[in-house]
């Protein structure tokens, strides 16, 4: 059913990163799990989510993302997409992505 949507909820490197995705299956690499279909938000206004934004630049353009089994925390089916985050895994806590700021004129 192409409306399905998962949130994939997994460990990359010392982050704990939440995704959503379209498509969810065994990969044909062994202990691997296949992640297709990325969904990002698409905002057309002002208002930009900067952790949505690093996710995009890491993951946009990526067609198959195969993730270790072992790395994968959980994979939910949802009505709907929520916001996508990246956590530090030790504490839980949201990493947020300051917006650069202009240089102080001299």
């Amino acid at each position: 059913m192409k409306n399905t949507l998962y949130k994939i909820t997994f460990h990359n490197h010392t982050k704990v990163y939440e995704l959503y995705a379209r498509s969810v299956a065994a990969s044909g690499l062994w202990g691997f799990t296949e992640v297709a279909e990325l969904v990002f938000d698409v905002h057309e206004g002002l208002v930009v989510d900067p952790t949505e934004e690093r996710l995009r630049d890491e993951f946009g353009g990526t067609k198959v993302l195969h993730l270790p089994m072992q790395s994968i925390i959980r994979i939910e089916e949802v009505e709907r997409k929520g916001q996508s985050a990246i956590r530090d895994a030790s504490t839980g806590e949201k990493v947020v992505t300051p917006f650069p700021m202009p240089a102080k004129p001299r």
